[in-house]
C-alpha cells in the first residue's frame, strides 16, 4: 500500500487557457479538484514537485493530502495530461475522496516466480491475459500492484481472479465471473516435441503389425497344400 503523500498547492483564479498558460510560464502546473459535494476548484502545483511524484511511479494510485493555504483536501489523481514533445505533465485532474469512500482504479499486475515455475522450465510460455485489473478500492487501502505468484504453475496451469488474495476491502469491478489473469501454455517447440514423442511411441506398434501378418501369410499356402483333394 502507498502512503498518503502531502502536496502543497495554491488556488488558481480563473479557468481556461489564459490562466493555465500564465501558470506554466511561472513553472507551475494547472490542475483541478472535482468530485464530492463541493464545487470543482482550480489549483496550481509546483512543476518540479509534481514531476518527482509522477516519475516515482504509481502516481495514479497514490492518495494525496492537497494543502491549499492550510486547508487540506484528500484526493487521488485521475488523469495526467503530458506534453507530446517533452513528455512532462501539463495538467492534472484530482478526485476528492471522503473518509470511508471507495474508488474504482485500474491496478497493474506484477508477476513473480518465473525463475522457478515448472511450466516455464519445461519450455512453456507465460500468457498474460490481464496486465491490470479494475478494482474497487477503499480510499485508505489502495494497492500499488496486485502480485501474482506463478512459482508452482505448470504447463496448462491457469490463475483466475478467485485464486488471488486481494487486500482487505478490495473487490474486482467484474462480478460473478472467475476471469483468467494468466496461464502457462506450451510453446511451438514443446508441441513439436510432444508430437514427435507420440509418433515415436506409435512406431513400434505399427512395425509389429506387418511382422505378425507375415507368418500368417506364409502359413496359408502351406495349409492349403496339406489339405487332401476332394473326391470326384
Amino acid at each position: 500500500m502507498s502512503k498518503v503523500q502531502e502536496l502543497k498547492v495554491e488556488a488558481r483564479e480563473g479557468r481556461g487557457k489564459g490562466p493555465a498558460y500564465q501558470a506554466r510560464q511561472k513553472g507551475l502546473i494547472p490542475a483541478i479538484i472535482y468530485g464530492g459535494t463541493a464545487e470543482p476548484q482550480t489549483i496550481n502545483v509546483d512543476g518540479r514537485t509534481l514531476e518527482r511524484h509522477v516519475e516515482a511511479g504509481h502516481f495514479l494510485t497514490t492518495l494525496f493530502n492537497l494543502d491549499i493555504a492550510g486547508k487540506k483536501t484528500r484526493a487521488i489523481p485521475r488523469a495526467v495530461q503530458l506534453d507530446p514533445v517533452t513528455d512532462r505533465p501539463v495538467h492534472v485532474d484530482f478526485l476528492r475522496l471522503a473518509e470511508g469512500g471507495t474508488v474504482k482504479l485500474e491496478i497493474p499486475v506484477h508477476f513473480h516466480g518465473q525463475d522457478v515455475s515448472p511450466g516455464l522450465k519445461k519450455g512453456g510460455v507465460l500468457n498474460i491475459v490481464r496486465h491490470s485489473i479494475n478494482l474497487i478500492c477503499p480510499a485508505d487501502s489502495i494497492p500499488n500492484t496486485i502480485d501474482v505468484d506463478i512459482s508452482k504453475l505448470d504447463i496448462m496451469g491457469t490463475v483466475h481472479i478467485n485464486d488471488l488474495n486481494l487486500p482487505k476491502g478490495v473487490q474486482p469491478v467484474i462480478k460473478g465471473r472467475d476471469f483468467t489473469v494468466c496461464s502457462i501454455v506450451a510453446s511451438t517447440s514443446v508441441k513439436e516435441e510432444q508430437k514427435a514423442a507420440a509418433a515415436a511411441s506409435d512406431a513400434p506398434a505399427a512395425e509389429a503389425a506387418p511382422a505378425a501378418a507375415a507368418p500368417a501369410a506364409k502359413a496359408a499356402p502351406a495349409a492349403a497344400a496339406a489339405k487332401p483333394a476332394a473326391k470326384k
